[in-house]
């Protein structure tokens, strides 16, 4: 089973896609600040994250550097999801390590797309 990591620190966006995604074949490790993230990624080896960017403790920008920079986890596709949807949030998602950016809220469809685009999976 494809295991998703999802850093979210807002409890309603955690519940709501964990279920859907749940619900869609995946299996769904959580983590609720930047810093429990990092931690997961290196623990749980997941085949995709999920980050925020507005988190507490250590931002998403931050935690998905670190994601990156280990040897262990470098290879993991992260995909930002965030409220702002200007176009330099995608750059910076992008420069920070991201492979995809997605915006909330979360259309299901869209994210599994891209999702399945990063897993190889082609939907």
């Amino acid at each position: 089973m494809t295991k998703i990591l999802l850093v979210e620190d807002n409890e309603m966006n955690r519940d709501m896609l964990s279920r859907r995604l749940t619900r869609n074949g995946f299996e769904v490790v959580v983590a609720v600040n930047g810093q429990e993230g990092v931690d997961l990624a290196s623990a749980e080896r997941p085949d995709l994250i999920l980050m925020d960017m507005s988190l507490p403790v250590l931002d998403g920008w931050e935690a998905t550097r670190r994601v990156k920079a280990d040897p262990a986890t470098a290879k993991i596709p992260v995909i930002a999801l965030t409220a702002h949807a200007m176009a330099q949030d995608r750059d910076e998602a992008m420069a920070a390590g991201c492979d995809d950016f997605d915006t909330k809220p979360v259309e299901l469809p869209r994210l599994l797309e891209k999702i399945n685009a990063l897993l190889g999976s082609g939907g």
